[in-house]
This record gives C-alpha cells, sequence and structure tokens, in this order.
C-alpha cells in the first residue's frame, strides 16, 4: 500500500511538472514572437499622415517578409506613464516641469490612460535613505488625479533612472494589449551607470578616455530595453539642460567623457523604442516638446506580426517597415534582440 501511494504521488508530481514546463514553454514561446511597433507616418513636408491602414505598409524582419496580423489606428488609446526626475539637479526647473507637464495632459486623447511615476534617492545621512520611486496614480483617465499628481511631485539626491524606468514598464505590463509609452523627463545622468562609468575610468589616462566608454554595453541599459522591446513600449525621453559639463569652467575629460555616454544611452533608448529624443536647451522650450510629442502620439499607429522565425537564440532582429507609397516616411523601433 504505501508503495503504490509513492507511486502515486510520484506520477502526480511528474504530471504537474510536465504540465508546468509545457505551460511555461507555451507562454514563453507564443508571447516572445509577437512583435509590436508603434508606427509614425509623414508626407514630404513631415505633416504627420493618419489615414493609412494595414494594407498601406510592407514590413520586414531580417528582409524578409513578415504578415501584418493586427493593425490599430491612430485612434486607439494609449496607457503612458509621465515619469518625472525629482532628483536634485531639477530642483531649478520644478515649476516650469509641472506647467509643462500639465500641458502635455491637456494634448492628449481623453481615453487615454495615464499614470505619474516622480524618482530620486535621497543622499541625507537618515534612515529612509532608500531609492524613491512613488507611483502617485495609477492608471486614469481622471484628469483632476493626473494633475493633482503632478503638482505634489516632489524630492531630491540621486537618479536612479533606469530603476524607475523598469517600474513604468511593470505597470505597463498589467496594461494587457492596450498601446504603451513612456514619456520620462529628466537630466539623463543614471546614477548607478554614472558610478560605472566612473569606475571604468579610474585608472585611464586623459588620452584614453574618450573612447573607453561603449554606451551600449550597459547591462542596466540591455535589460531594461529588453523589457521594452517585450512590450512593444515607445519611449520618449525629454532631457533637461542640467549636468552638461560643458558649462563648466574647466570641465575633466572624465566629466565630459560620462557625461556623454549618458546622452548617447538617452539616443539609444529613443532609437531603440522608436520614440525621440528631445533635447530641451531653453526651459522656455519644455511645454512646447511635452505638446510635441503629445502630438506625436495621437498620430502613431501600432503593427503587430508574428515573426516568422521562432528561434529564441539572442540575436538581434532587424526590422524594416515600409509606406508603399513612396512620398510617405514612416518611422518605428528598428529591431529587437530574440530573448
Amino acid at each position: 500500500m504505501a508503495s503504490r501511494r509513492a507511486l502515486i504521488l510520484l506520477a502526480f508530481i511528474l504530471f504537474g511538472t510536465v504540465t508546468a514546463f509545457a505551460q511555461d514553454d507555451e507562454t514563453i514561446r507564443v508571447d516572445s514572437s509577437i512583435v509590436r511597433l508603434n508606427v509614425g507616418v509623414v508626407d514630404e513636408k513631415g505633416r504627420a499622415v493618419t489615414t493609412l491602414d494595414r494594407n498601406s505598409f510592407d514590413l520586414y524582419e531580417d528582409g524578409v517578409r513578415q504578415t501584418i496580423t493586427n493593425f490599430e489606428s491612430n485612434e486607439a488609446p494609449f496607457s503612458v506613464v509621465i515619469l518625472l526626475d525629482m532628483s536634485g539637479s531639477t530642483f531649478g526647473f520644478r515649476q516650469i516641469i509641472k506647467m509643462s507637464a500639465s500641458r502635455f495632459i491637456d494634448a492628449l486623447s481623453p481615453e487615454d490612460r495615464i499614470a505619474v511615476i516622480e524618482f530620486y534617492e535621497p543622499t541625507k545621512n537618515n534612515s529612509d535613505r532608500k531609492t524613491k520611486i512613488n507611483v502617485l496614480n495609477d492608471f486614469t483617465t481622471k484628469r483632476s488625479t493626473i494633475l493633482n499628481s503632478i503638482n505634489v511631485a516632489n524630492g531630491e539626491g540621486k537618479t536612479p533612472m533606469f530603476e524607475a524606468l523598469n517600474v513604468a514598464l511593470e505597470k505597463l505590463s498589467h496594461e494587457k494589449s492596450r498601446r504603451k509609452a513612456i514619456i520620462a523627463l529628466t537630466d539623463g545622468v543614471d546614477t548607478a551607470a554614472r558610478d560605472k562609468d566612473r569606475d571604468q575610468l579610474e585608472k585611464l589616462t586623459d588620452l584614453q578616455i574618450p573612447t573607453a566608454i561603449n554606451p551600449e554595453t550597459s547591462d542596466l541599459l540591455n535589460r531594461m530595453l529588453n523589457r521594452a522591446d517585450a512590450q512593444g513600449v515607445t519611449i520618449y525621453p525629454l532631457v533637461l539642460p542640467s549636468g552638461d559639463p560643458a558649462k563648466l569652467a574647466d570641465p575633466t575629460p572624465r566629466q565630459v567623457a560620462m557625461f556623454k555616454a549618458a546622452r548617447e544611452r538617452m539616443q539609444i533608448i529613443a532609437d531603440r523604442t522608436g520614440g525621440r529624443l528631445n533635447a530641451i536647451n531653453r526651459l522656455e522650450d519644455m511645454g512646447r516638446l511635452y505638446a510635441v510629442v503629445a502630438a506625436e502620439l495621437r498620430t502613431l499607429y501600432t503593427v503587430e506580426y508574428q515573426s516568422t522565425n521562432d528561434k529564441r537564440d539572442g540575436k538581434w532582429r532587424a526590422i524594416k517597415l515600409e509606406a508603399r507609397n513612396p512620398a510617405l516616411i514612416s518611422r518605428t523601433r528598428q529591431g529587437y534582440y530574440a530573448k
């Protein structure tokens, strides 16, 4: 009897294990082969074109034609995370940040769901020194809630930007099949990435420093980008005019190299996700740039396809999406790693 019970128990465990592995494998296979793209199209004069359908595009992955399985017009609502850098470097811009972010809200569609997240890392020597990534409001269409979150945003200290982007992506993962975007207002200098860059440059000479950092190899950056790829999230960095060593009287080669790497990572984020880097050179331009991003969101199409290459080999897959009308120019993300 005891041996029979043991056999039954073993069979149950094996069945459960096989079932679990089969379910995990199926989930990974299906989710990872669906590719989602947010696509902007303009004419020769740069004007947005919003009257196209799925038959207006040709889509290729690594040169192989793909079939569009789902197409959403520019009228489909977005789920948007507004990410606000409340680190010490943005302290002098707070009023302009809040006014500009409010203008962004006004320019979005009423059906767009918006979450607001602030991030900073206190530097004061106290017991509450942990990184602060605060979800000020979860996704909602209620404008009064969103505006209140923007108005109460506050903080000081360092810049945990990549950590905040990961929190934003986690929040967006629960928005299911909705179109997704992140608007990240920041100085662009992630503290953890900068510290790694500094360690790398520590023992180098001034002549070696300018070419020593390869921004694309940052593990913090690439882990975040892989998550954005999986969901088809478009990220728009709005980069504040702070921290640039060019404004210093005598910047060191290390300061210049670290800042250059930080800015290049922001450009990589925009290019990889199909967004656009907006450098805020004058604070009075901030509101206009927010409005430009909002207008662009309202003109994007969303395209989905199931890749004909089902290998999960970790290799880069180049995406090319073209409007069939040669007079039109389309822009989307460049590709993804098949994880």
